[in-house]
Formats: structure tokens, C-alpha cells, sequence
């Protein structure tokens, strides 16, 4: 059985390829990162086959070295974890327009690239399960987290319509809907200074959102808020919140600490 994780060097993503390694499934990891070579060898201690591939899901020709690889192994995915993901903290008139245009890219557009192979893939058996990352923002108003937010309902509005279309084909398409978790997104996002970033994200850790979203896909859910109490709440309130509130709630978590509204 082979599983292919991107974003999986650190963080939820790693987490998500331990656990599928603790099922059983061999591993395709993705990443750009140079800690990518350190997760392989430690996913290896459960005793299956990992394969590293070093590539830049930002860019088209990442998306396409990563699936050439696959395709090179011979064997059919039969679990897809698209996670990979960046986010960029500040307010939309003063960040900057390459990171975000990069975050796009990335959160968004490789995700469609990357999901175009493997759905035509499983169609074509008749059988595989698709876990995608969103985020509980994805169902917020997120001032100072715009964009990001922004390409997190894109993900998950995509897995919901993607669920529907392959209803009767075999194939599972689960969104994973974490809040804030205990990685380094909030340092990467330059967020450090911000009560999110700094109290906020030990709220959830990533192994327990990775077992959450692997659970939530091997029993066929369509969606999971991971993995703290609060998150669940949030998650289940989301709709119901005005648009006004939610934004205020949120601006107050990404303003940094200090600094006057």
C-alpha cells in the first residue's frame, strides 16, 4: 500500500506520514525543505519503504518531478495527502505581494495540479481515499491572515465539491480543518509576536491532529475540525457567527501583541 504526503518534512504533514506508516503504507514524502532527508530516516524506523522527493510544489514542474516519481515506483496510490502549505501573517496593504502570490501557488494551485493526477488515477481503480489540509480558516473572516484564509476556503470548498463528484467512483475526499497547532507555521507566517502565534498554537499538538485527519479518512467523513476541544467549537460556531464578530475575534489573535487596533 503506498501513501504520498506533501508538506510532510515537519509538522502536521510529518505527523500524517507516521501515522499511515504506523497503518502500513509505504511513503512518498514532498517538501522543499532541507528537513526532508531527517524525516525520511526517522519515517523509515516504522519499518516502511520512504522515498524522498525534494521539490518545489509552488511550481508547476514541482507538481510534475513529484508525480514522475510516484508513476516511477509502479505502484497505485491508495491514500494522497495533499497538505502542503504556507501562510503570511499582516494587514493586505503592507505584506508582501511575492509571498503571497508563492502562497497561492502553492495552497491552491498545486493542490488542483497535484489532485488532477491522482483523482484520474483512483477513478481509474475504482478505489483510494484524498485527505486535503484546509484550516478552520477557511471558514473565517481573518483579517491580518486575508490571503491565507482565502486559499484555505478554496481547499476546502474544492474537497466538498470533489467528495460530491466521486460519490459513486470509490474514492474518499476528506478535508482536515485544524486550528492553530504547534509547528513552526506561525514563525514561517511571521507571526511570532502575535498572541496566535505565541499562546495560541499550543491549543492543538500535530500528532494529534494527524491521527484526527487519518481517522476522519479512513471512516469516510467529509470534513474534521483538529484536534483541540476549542477548534471543535469554533468549527461547529463558525456559521452561525456574524462576519463582523468572527473578524474581530481573529484580528485581536493575529494583531501583534502590543500594538493599539
Amino acid at each position: 500500500m503506498l501513501a504520498v504526503v506533501t508538506g510532510a518534512s515537519s509538522g502536521i504533514g510529518y505527523e500524517l506520514a507516521a501515522e499511515l506508516a504506523r497503518r502500513g503504507y509505504d511513503l512518498v514524502i514532498a517538501s522543499a525543505g532541507e528537513r526532508l532527508t531527517q524525516a525520511g530516516q526517522n519515517l523509515r524506523a516504522f519499518g516502511r519503504t520512504v522515498t524522498e522527493a525534494s521539490v518545489d510544489l509552488a511550481t508547476p514542474n514541482g507538481v510534475e518531478e513529484l508525480w514522475q516519481q510516484v508513476e516511477q515506483l509502479g505502484q497505485p496510490v491508495d491514500v494522497a495527502c495533499i497538505n502542503a502549505g504556507v501562510g503570511l501573517g499582516g494587514l493586505f496593504q503592507e505584506t508582501d505581494l511575492d509571498k503571497e502570490l508563492n502562497m497561492v501557488n502553492l495552497n491552491c494551485t498545486s493542490t488542483i495540479h497535484l489532485a488532477k493526477y491522482v483523482v484520474r488515477q483512483m477513478t481509474a481503480r475504482g478505489e483510494g481515499r484524498i485527505l486535503f489540509t484546509s484550516s478552520i480558516a477557511g471558514e473565517m473572516v481573518a483579517p491580518r491572515e486575508a490571503v491565507y484564509a482565502a486559499t484555505k476556503a478554496f481547499v476546502l470548498s474544492f474537497a466538498h465539491s470533489l467528495r460530491y463528484e466521486l460519490k459513486d467512483t470509490g474514492v474518499s475526499v476528506t478535508a482536515l480543518q485544524p486550528g492553530p497547532t504547534d509547528t513552526d507555521f506561525f514563525h514561517r507566517a511571521e507571526m511570532d509576536n502575535t498572541k496566535v502565534g505565541s499562546e495560541g498554537k499550543s491549543e492543538s499538538k500535530p500528532e494529534d491532529v494527524a491521527r484526527q485527519g487519518i481517522d476522519a479518512l479512513f471512516d469516510g467523513k467529509d470534513h474534521i475540525y483538529a484536534a483541540s476541544l476549542k477548534t471543535k467549537i469554533e468549527g461547529k460556531l463558525a456559521n452561525a457567527i456574524p462576519g463582523e464578530a468572527k473578524a474581530s475575534m481573529h484580528e485581536k489573535q493575529a494583531r501583534p501583541v502590543g500594538e493599539d487596533k
